[in-house]
């Protein structure tokens, strides 16, 4: 196991590196950069942005430089913590996402437990009653999660919300809580809060990973091993649960690596919609502005995630079935 999980950190660390180059090319491709918003910025405050200023702002920001220069300071000070400063909003790019950062991991984590806790309970049911009515209605309700577009979902829940049970939306805190420090009452009225927006994020993922385990454990249940466990005498829910669902968990355990980026994807529609200070509006201005530290700041970000999410994937399924880490 231990040989196992060093392979699996030397690939996540290569795998990095490269996708940090390759995004670092990526968002040098379009015409323009971030200083020619920045010159927009100043002009649209009426300011007057003289040649000399122009240059000025070149040399600080490294307009000029060559690629590899830019990102051999980007990755050699990204190392240490320092991921460089904001050229748009000029603050550091540490600052910016450090303060929003908690609050889409938070959310995104809310999520993934809520879609992995409705979607197996859910499918292991639609799948032990099969063409049934429950199963009908599970059918067509999983349907209609993963058709109905994100934001569309987050519009209809905010006004179900707001106007026939009176909750504040488009805020993560009540106006009481906004500025006060970290108690419980804050944290209660955060998760009193988060309910939307996790759902939200939620629903594609729960209707997606319910069909994968209905679909599984259908196939699951006809293998041999299953019908010897029947003849021994067990119970079905023995059956079912003990040796089942748990070779059924296969296919949503390896699903679990893209899962991570996918929930934060969905996070950046979702915070724009219901206006909540994450990363995702601010990942989306970064690459409308051409915000280079920033953009790719948070594309590492995504990286990290997916190859973290692969590795969590690889480790619990290797503890899953034991003959994978015999690979």
């Amino acid at each position: 196991m231990v040989t196992f999980l060093i392979r699996r950190l030397l690939f996540m660390v290569v795998t990095i590196v490269f996708i940090s180059l390759i995004s670092f090319v990526l968002i040098e491709l379009p015409p323009g950069s971030a200083l020619d918003a920045k010159i927009q910025q100043f002009r649209a405050r009426g300011l007057n942005v003289t040649s000399d200023v122009v240059k000025g702002l070149e040399e600080r920001y490294g307009v000029n430089d060559p690629l590899y220069k830019k990102y051999w300071k980007w990755a050699s000070n990204a190392v240490v913590g320092d991921f460089g400063q904001s050229f748009f909003l000029d603050q550091p790019v540490n600052t910016l996402i450090g303060s929003r950062i908690w609050f889409s991991i938070g959310m995104s984590t809310a999520a993934l437990l809520f879609a992995w806790c409705v979607a197996i309970p859910v499918g292991v049911y639609s799948a032990t009653h099969r063409n049934t009515m429950p199963d009908y209605v599970i059918t067509v309700l999983q349907f209609v999660g993963v058709a109905i577009p994100e934001f569309l979902l987050a519009i209809v829940l905010m006004f179900i919300a707001s106007w026939y049970f009176g909750v504040e939306v488009g805020v993560l805190f009540s106006r009481e809580y906004r500025d006060a420090p970290w108690s419980l009452g804050k944290l209660m009225d955060l998760l009193s809060h988060l309910w939307l927006p996790v759902i939200v994020i939620g629903t594609h993922s729960t209707s997606w990973l319910t069909r994968v385990m209905r679909a599984n454990l259908l196939d699951v249940m006809g293998q041999q091993y299953v019908q010897t466990a029947r003849s021994k005498g067990l119970g079905e829910r023995v059956v079912i649960w003990k040796h089942a669902v748990r070779n059924a968990l296969h296919p949503l355990i390896m699903a679990l690596g893209g899962t991570l980026p996918a929930l934060i994807s969905g996070e950046v529609i979702v915070s724009i919609v219901l206006n909540l200070p994450t990363t995702g509006p601010l990942y989306v201005q970064a690459l409308i502005n051409k915000d280079m530290y920033l953009a790719i700041t948070f594309l590492l970000f995504l990286s990290v995630l997916l190859v973290v999410g692969n590795l969590l994937a690889d480790m619990a399924l290797a503890w899953v079935d034991p003959r994978v880490r015999l690979e």
